[in-house]
């Protein structure tokens, strides 16, 4: 059989065709129970986010660089999410829980692709309010709308840029059997446990990015907030520094959930690694962080909060 994926051919082997995802039990009633619970979460995830997108649209005085930002978060947040649970629900009803090879590799790749762009969206924001706190009268000179679509632009680009790149090595792996991926989606640790090909490249592949990701991401976000910091202690009025304050603790909670769950999942040393927990971890980043995410920025902003009261008169 001869199989092409990513450009790479491979010949003469009895190849893998579909997978298998075993996911989290094989108990029917508890599927049926998981199955309700993470519905629940898909609709509130897609009515919140689009539900964000939508007023940040409707609203022409959340058209700032801050909510288009947080628009594109919201977009991406409904993208990644969709990209994993639909399929975790058909499966939780099915005896079969198969998917294909390419089915496999294009969830990989969508998935892998709107982590790493959230990762960077974080960081944009971050130094979106770096520059709205550190130098307000400059902020919409600074932020004008050439650079804010820039460096929307840019994180979508290094989100395909590094899917790309692990799908496409992970892809041209050998894979004679067995075929049962140990998790609820086609993610890239269970996938190479199961190629017959040496997958040491895949893993440095995966460590160093990742780790680059997030130590690139995480030093915007620290030295932003170091300025912001120092910024707002300057502020000699309690209600000024409150005011200074509470426009960055909802991005600072989003950013707490997000990159402390990606950091012990990616980059964690390998002796440490857990499928179990890794299911665990796996279910917060890609199923329950983009439900919070809309909740944690309207119920924290007033600006958010008003916009709603003014849509629902």
């Amino acid at each position: 059989m001869v199989l092409v994926v990513c450009g790479i051919q491979e010949e003469n082997y009895t190849m893998v065709t579909e997978f298998i995802l075993l996911g989290f039990t094989d108990h029917p009633e508890l599927q049926i129970m998981l199955f309700v619970v993470f519905l629940a979460i898909y609709v509130i995830t897609l009515v919140g986010n689009l539900g964000m997108i939508v007023l940040i649209r409707m609203d022409s005085r959340l058209h700032t660089p801050m909510y288009f930002f947080l628009s594109h978060l919201s977009f991406v947040d409904v993208c990644y999410s969709s990209s994993i649970t639909p399929k975790m629900l058909v499966d939780f009803l099915s005896e079969t829980k198969a998917i294909s090879f390419f089915g496999c590799a294009a969830q990989m790749y969508l998935f892998i692709t709107f982590v790493v762009t959230e990762s960077f969206l974080l960081a944009v924001m971050a130094y979106d309010r770096y520059v709205a706190i550190c130098n307000p009268l400059l902020y919409m000179v600074i932020m004008s709308r050439k650079l804010s679509i820039l460096l929307v632009v840019g994180s979508y680009v290094w989100g395909t840029v590094c899917s790309l790149i692990h799908t496409c090595s992970a892809f041209q792996l050998i894979f004679c059997g067995p075929n049962n991926i140990d998790h609820f989606f086609c993610d890239v640790s269970p996938l190479l446990a199961l190629s017959c090909s040496n997958t040491h490249i895949n893993k440095v592949l995966l460590y160093t990015f990742a780790t680059f990701v997030e130590t690139s991401t995480i030093i915007v976000i620290l030295t932003s907030y170091i300025f912001i910091l120092a910024a707002v202690l300057r502020i000699h009025s309690a209600e000024g520094k409150h005011k200074a304050f509470s426009t960055c603790t909802s991005h600072l909670m989003a950013i707490t959930v997000f990159h402390g769950t990606i950091l012990f999942m990616y980059c964690r040393p390998t002796p440490s690694y857990s499928l179990d927990t890794d299911k665990i971890a796996s279910v917060f980043y890609m199923v329950v962080i983009p439900m919070l995410n809309p909740l944690i920025y309207s119920l924290r902003n007033k600006e958010v909060k008003d916009a709603l009261r003014r849509a629902m008169v």
